[in-house]
């Protein structure tokens, strides 16, 4: 960098400075470098090509001022766009555009000149009328079929004050984190159908991450990529769902960064998902990092036994299938990891209740669960335990679950929790449910009673490993 091209581009830079906002600075003319002045012309470096024909198609009339301002009317302005920054073993990839010539041609060098600030060699196309209407959203992914409970409900709201103005809240971006079915896909899906409801000039895109890098690795081969661009910041509400899936992917970052600079400068919505929360996602640049702790970020929580049973229900209204209640609470503490699971549990016993055309209680319930449940698969589920544990000590399978308070009783009872948290995938809850609805503190405490016999006292230690075994032999 000559000290006369640094020079004289501060002097431009303090030009742009009083006609753009202090964000539109901060992204479009911070990055760039001054080269070298050669005659009458300076030469800048920008980050890229997309860089270079995002700034001549919002920005040429600011430039040609701070031009004219500074160098008087025989000013002129070149490019360097670094297009592939290469490594240690490649020199960086370059694209040349000679002034009037449209076609590009690729050159190794350090940088290519481009000439124009008068006039751009790129004609956005416009979005045509059948684009905008694939907005990618699956109707039934509303507000109303979204269950709410203390899992998700800040998440939710702050979904619905999107949707109802979508640009205009603080919550922009809307960053939805959470594990794999809690239902972070239709909670932005049922964002996106509320605008589409109610804005209908709104252009709403729902995109996964992964078909986003795909459309772009397209466009970069088919030499598409201002199509692709024009088409996204035409958007008036992207959604992109799991946006952890850009990791590593230094290009498409650089397109994405520009894409949400964009947007946001224009008070577009932008909603994301992710499978974890911002500080914990690996690979991604920290400028974009930065930018997604611009709105707001919530999580989506593993479902609790409350908006379990809600969904049960919900489900079955839709299906028009009625289970017992006795069935619905045991299904709500069997499956206890996330929504997807539990749907697919539903479907399989709404399947098997309209096709074997019986009603289902808790016995069948059970006897359908050892097929579909991954710890009942083991056959050493809670009531294979609870059974061997009620005949090992000699007592009554019932007396487990019922509030007796005898010692012998409330040993084998101590004994079972203690397997049952060993040998299946069951939370401390479900295994309380499971003997008589006792509360999670008290398996916490018949483990921890376990374990301190195991330590003090031979002959039940010696138990413990008898009954152990024959737990083991079951599982192999």
């Amino acid at each position: 960098m000559s000290s006369e091209a640094n020079a004289i581009w501060m002097e431009c830079l303090r030009v742009i400075e009083k006609h753009v906002n202090e964000q539109s600075f901060s992204t479009w003319f911070s990055p760039i470098s001054p080269v070298r002045m050669d005659g009458s012309t300076l030469t800048i470096q920008v980050p890229s090509q997309f860089f270079y024909e995002w700034i001549e198609e919002n920005y040429v009339d600011v430039l040609k001022l701070a031009i004219k301002t500074v160098m008087g009317p025989n000013g002129k302005l070149e490019y360097a766009v670094v297009v592939d920054r290469g490594n240690s073993q490649n020199q960086p990839y370059v694209v040349s555009y000679p002034q009037g010539t449209n076609a590009p041609k690729r050159v190794k060098d350090k940088q290519a000149v481009i000439a124009g600030a008068d006039q751009s060699p790129f004609d956005l196309p416009t979005l045509d009328s059948e684009t905008t209407l694939q907005s990618n959203l699956i109707p039934n992914n509303t507000f109303s079929s979204f269950i709410e409970g203390d899992c998700n409900r800040l998440a939710r709201s702050a979904g619905y004050a999107v949707a109802n103005k979508p640009g205009i809240t603080s919550f922009n971006p809307l960053l939805i984190y959470g594990g794999v079915g809690l239902g972070k896909t239709h909670l932005v899906q049922a964002i996106g159908n509320e605008i589409k409801n109610n804005l209908e000039d709104k252009f709403v895109l729902y995109v996964s991450s992964e078909k986003f890098v795909n459309q772009f690795l397209d466009a970069i081969k088919d030499g598409n990529i201002k199509s692709f661009t024009n088409f996204y910041m035409q958007v008036d509400v992207l959604i992109i769902d799991d946006i952890q899936f850009l990791a590593g992917k230094g290009r498409t970052q650089e397109m994405f960064f520009h894409i949400f600079n964009h947007l946001h400068q224009n008070k577009k919505q932008i909603v994301m998902t992710s499978d974890c929360a911002p500080k914990d996602l690996m690979g991604l640049e920290e400028r974009l990092l930065s930018r997604f702790k611009w709105g707001l970020t919530t999580d989506l929580q593993m479902p609790d036994f409350e908006t379990r049973v809600a969904i049960i229900k919900r489900k079955m209204q839709s299906e028009g299938i009625i289970f017992p209640e006795d069935v619905i609470e045991y299904l709500a503490y069997t499956v206890d990891t996330n929504v997807r699971e539990l749907e697919g549990v539903l479907i399989s016993m709404i399947a098997h209740a309209s096709l074997s055309r019986v009603e289902i209680d808790l016995s069948l319930a059970k006897s359908i669960m050892k097929n579909i449940v991954k710890d009942i698969e083991t056959e050493v589920g809670i009531d294979f335990i609870q059974k061997t544990c009620a005949d090992y000590y000699d007592i009554k399978l019932v007396d487990l679950k019922a509030k007796t308070r005898k010692k012998e009783i409330v040993t084998a009872r101590q004994v079972a929790m203690y397997f049952s948290k060993e040998f299946t995938n069951h939370s401390l809850k479900s295994i309380g449910y499971h003997f008589g609805g006792r509360d999670h503190s008290t398996v916490i405490h018949a483990v921890q009673t376990v374990n301190d016999l195991i330590e003090t006292d031979t002959t039940f230690k010696a138990a413990v490993t008898e009954l152990r075994k024959k737990f083991k032999m079951r599982s192999y």
